[in-house]
């Protein structure tokens, strides 16, 4: 039985998950990558996640308790899940200046659903974490590429997206391809956009495999591969990102470049949707429809 538990402490083992979470999200590490590294974590210390989960119920006297009792309540970890609750606990972790409640909270109002946005606040968080942290400066690029709480500014969406990816960010590396491609605060070079999506995927990034598999499907700085396109979209896919999952669906759906599998495209296309994914849903209600007229 790990030492923590003789001692009856666990707010040492509370707090170095909170340092875990905080240190993938700011290279820009996925989520279901993140909480299988916390299961990990708990794991190689043998302690049971529901004796976890009790002691942060009984013990909410700081930050990172609160934070991590909202983690388990959006994670559904030894509870229902219940993102409401998770979203309130954040919120008073962020109170008290949680760097991790903060990001987690900035991403729910840009990305998540169900609840009122504040993309005054979303800005001003991102702000503050800009001043330290990579994680902080990539959002705050997006939102001055997306005008997210203040004014469309493409030239400082692309310095925070150039200052994050030189710290390592995986998502800054991505933005700043796209950024590239499009020609968002700097001139267009697709060569460069091809060069950061390589790299990003090289870190791992789901996005940026996505993305380079994407560059191949259309010949974006490089020759077209649509096999290589492929392979890449399937890695990716296999990570839970959406946006491969719903590329690898039309490939199957159309056979371009592959064998034409409609079974194989309504299963990524439902995968795809399961997570939000809109364009997938769509996709996957029409490939639905025609099979059953067609039986």
């Amino acid at each position: 039985m790990d030492q923590y538990i003789f001692k009856g402490d666990l707010n040492i083992v509370i707090d170095e998950l909170v340092n875990l979470i905080f240190s993938e999200l700011n290279k820009g590490e996925d989520a279901k990558i993140i909480k299988q590294r916390v299961f990990d974590y708990i794991n190689d210390h043998m302690i049971a996640l529901q004796q976890i989960y009790i002691w942060l119920l009984n013990n909410q006297n700081n930050s990172n308790s609160i934070c991590m009792l909202g983690y388990f309540k959006y994670h559904g970890i030894e509870t229902d899940i219940n993102k409401q609750k998770a979203i309130e606990l954040y919120r008073k972790a962020s109170g008290l200046e949680n760097y991790v409640a903060q990001l987690i909270l900035i991403n729910e109002h840009i990305y998540g659903k169900g609840f009122k946005k504040n993309y005054y606040l979303t800005f001003e968080l991102s702000k503050k974490l800009a001043e330290e942290h990579a994680c902080g400066m990539n959002i705050l690029g997006h939102c001055y590429e997306s005008g997210i709480g203040t004014n469309i500014d493409e030239e400082k969406a692309f310095e925070f997206y150039q200052k994050a990816a030189d710290l390592g960010n995986f998502n800054a590396l991505s933005n700043l391809g796209w950024c590239y491609y499009g020609g968002i605060g700097t001139d267009i070079k697709e060569e460069k956009s091809f060069e950061l999506y390589q790299k990003a995927a090289d870190l791992g990034s789901s996005n940026g495999i996505s993305n380079l598999g994407w560059c191949y499907y259309e010949g974006i700085g490089t020759d077209v591969d649509r096999q290589k396109a492929f392979e890449l979209y399937q890695k990716a896919a296999n990570l839970e990102n959406n946006g491969a999952q719903c590329r690898l669906a039309l490939m199957y759906e159309i056979g371009d470049g592959i064998k034409k599998d409609v079974d194989q495209a309504i299963y990524w296309y439902k995968r795809a949707a399961t997570q939000g994914n809109l364009t997938a849903q769509k996709k996957l209600d029409v490939l639905l429809k025609i099979k059953f007229v067609d039986q």
